[in-house]
């Protein structure tokens, strides 16, 4: 009988913090790229994180599986806090927290054979494997990403972008892992190439049982792939529900800037939408604005706003939201994705 744990991944109060140097002479600032931040991850569930260049994303994927140390807050992986363990024991979880990366050529070595690339990780991690046993394992996984036999003793440079991704999927599934954190992982391509690599990892998550962590400031990739959305603004979670909530009755106005700024591709419903664009850049995480961090680019915002900042509270089943006037927001009808 299977034992584990509903929840295979809990973030506790999670902090990241990082010095950025200022001048020659001046004292390093405190860039906060991560604060207070709060969440589950379900067995079998793909949890989507979405928002703009610079809100944190990244850094939490990587603080999740501890390639970046967070300041302060737990990871607990089946119950058991990743932050305390000794770097020896946290090398055995790698098998079970792997990561799809961005640029799939940048993160394949030129040097080696594809071959080479996806039985890396069982070296390390499965060092009890003979040749005989990595080189069929390698072969079982490239055919379930799509790649042909005859590939494995080709080199990066003579792959697509496309392919070279199926590469960096095979690796991270090589060591048959728990959680997978995709890291924007179909940003650097085509649209056409992004719905095969979209519908690849559905059919793995399935085949494979894997729990995923989709990253992207993309919210209509997201929307294929996930059953939760959290939304990053800043560092802080801002909203946090179900695809169909998030895209149905956004309750946040950056979610709901965030879903009417995405392409429809019938030009007429396009003209017809009502816009809710963002005002101005994303403010400096170095000196971010006072109360609520949105309130700067919020058409919804008063001056309450800037003396207190809004705490994530439950509404709605479940659905979290940090906002001080969530419940006087309207959502029309032809703001929303896909109306």
């Amino acid at each position: 009988m299977d034992q584990t744990p509903i929840n295979l991944l809990e973030i506790r109060d999670l902090k990241k913090t990082f010095s950025v140097s200022s001048g020659l002479f001046s004292r390093p600032l405190t860039l906060t790229a991560l604060e207070n931040i709060n969440f589950s991850i379900r067995k079998g569930e793909t949890l989507g994180i979405v928002g703009e260049s610079g809100c944190g994303k990244s850094t939490l994927g990587r603080c999740i599986l501890q390639l970046l140390a967070p300041d302060e807050g737990q990871v607990l992986w089946l119950g058991q806090d990743l932050t305390k363990l000794p770097a020896e024991e946290m090398r055995q979880r790698r098998a079970d927290l792997q990561i799809i990366f961005q640029d799939p050529l940048a993160s394949l070595n030129p040097r080696m054979t594809v071959g080479e690339i996806i039985a890396d990780p069982l070296r390390t991690l499965r060092p009890e494997l003979n040749k005989q046993e990595r080189r069929a394992r390698v072969l079982k996984i490239m055919e379930a990403v799509g790649l042909l036999p005859e590939m494995i003793n080709r080199y990066p440079h003579e792959f697509s972008g496309g392919q070279a991704q199926r590469i960096g999927i095979a690796r991270a599934l090589i060591t048959e892992p728990k959680l997978i954190v995709c890291d924007e992982p179909v940003s650097a391509l085509d649209v056409s190439i992004q719905a095969q690599i979209l519908n690849l990892l559905s059919e793995l998550k399935d085949e494979f049982g894997l729990t995923l962590i989709f990253i992207s400031h993309n919210l209509s990739v997201v929307r294929h792939v996930s059953d939760r959305i959290l939304v990053l603004y800043l560092g802080r979670i801002v909203e946090l529900a179900t695809g169909d909530e998030i895209y149905e009755k956004p309750r946040h106005p950056y979610t709901r800037a965030l879903l009417t700024a995405v392409p429809i591709p019938d030009p007429r419903l396009a003209r017809q939408r009502n816009i809710d664009a963002l005002k101005g850049e994303i403010p400096s995480p170095i000196n971010p604005p006072s109360g609520c961090t949105f309130r700067t680019r919020c058409r919804f915002a008063k001056p309450y706003c800037a003396e207190h900042r809004p705490p994530l509270e439950t509404i709605e089943d479940n659905r979290l939201v940090a906002c001080h006037r969530w419940r006087e927001i309207e959502v029309p009808e032809e703001a929303v994705l896909g109306a």
